[in-house]
């Protein structure tokens, strides 16, 4: 540990205990969104899932879920999920059955 890090923490009957501040989910219309894109990427189709309306958290075991369902790659980002590859209309219908409104965009 360098001179300048400082360690913070708080101590309940000798545990170590994360001092971690409530997420709030993002306000929203209620409706996902989902559109396929390609500026910016090389040519290759990302399939972009907008508008979720949750913590980071549960973003990140969606993601999970949903590149298991399409047997890709992706990423969590900015509070979206982007997937590798065309998956529109396989994710319309998995949001769907979820129980979310969901809405394609784009093209």
């Amino acid at each position: 540990m360098s001179k300048n890090s400082k360690l913070v923490y708080s101590t309940d009957a000798g545990r170590i205990r994360e001092e971690v501040p409530e997420e709030t989910p993002p306000e929203t219309d209620g409706i996902i969104r989902i559109r396929p894109e390609k500026k910016g990427r090389g040519g290759k189709t990302v399939t972009v899932i907008t508008n979720l309306p949750m913590t980071s958290n549960n973003l990140k075991k969606l993601a999970k879920q949903l590149k298991k369902r399409c047997g890709g790659g992706g990423a969590v980002k900015d509070g979206n999920i982007e997937l590798q590859g065309d998956h529109v209309e396989a994710m319309v219908t998995e949001l769907t059955l979820l129980g979310y409104q969901v809405k394609r965009s784009g093209g």
